[in-house]
């Protein structure tokens, strides 16, 4: 199957309008000769003035990926053994991102469940860590270029993501998840008929798809 990348222009705006655009869209990571993922259905922002942003307090060699350019991923370590992966938004120097927290595995679910074996099949990428796991992301990706033709992990064109979206919606506005700061901002997006949403809170509101 052929994965056009998103182009650079996608990720220009800020992170508030990329994210919930995203869904729908094929998260892909390369196995060797063939690709592993699905379309993105859990989605949160973090914005330029968001103290629960790791760009918040400056630039440090940790998220450098996040200030730029657009269009790269931006891969941390969390608790010392998980990893997340992001779409870095806006012009270089303006640090804002869009946490991918789940996907549904549409391609090659086997290898993912290779490289995550157990959980039932909702579990298996129904949250950051989760995904992550199940691609193989890890810190090496990270400012790994999303829109490049020759990159092993990428964000594709859905060419039937309207239809998707519309069998899985409608989308779905929240608070974001786990958060002590900035915690009542509504920048989490999701799809609500999807399995493979990590929770379901109170929504915000319900834009149209």
């Amino acid at each position: 199957m052929r994965f056009v990348p998103l182009p650079k222009s996608f990720y220009e705006p800020s992170a508030e309008v990329v994210a919930p655009q995203l869904l729908g869209h094929w998260l892909v990571r390369r196995v060797g000769r063939d690709w592993c993922g699905g379309p993105i259905v859990e989605t949160e922002a973090y914005l330029m003035d968001d103290p629960a942003s790791h760009g918040f307090r400056g630039e440090t060699a940790r998220n450098r990926a996040m200030y730029g350019p657009p269009g790269r991923a931006y891969v941390y370590l969390i608790y010392g053994c998980h990893y997340c992966v992001n779409a870095v938004c806006h012009p270089a120097g303006r640090a804002e991102a869009v946490l991918i927290r789940a996907l549904e595995p549409q391609f090659n679910e086997a290898a993912m469940r290779l490289n995550r074996p157990g959980p039932h099949a909702a579990g298996l990428t129904n949250g950051p860590a989760k995904l992550c796991a199940a691609l193989n992301i890890g810190r090496a990706l990270d400012g790994a270029d999303l829109g490049a033709a020759d990159s092993d992990l990428r964000i594709a064109a859905n060419p039937q993501r309207a239809e998707f979206c519309a069998a899985r919606g409608p989308i779905v506005t929240t608070t974001r998840v786990g958060l002590t700061k900035a915690a009542d901002r509504p920048l989490r997006y999701y799809l609500d008929r999807s399995l493979y949403v990590s929770r379901r809170v109170r929504a915000v509101a319900r834009p149209s798809i």
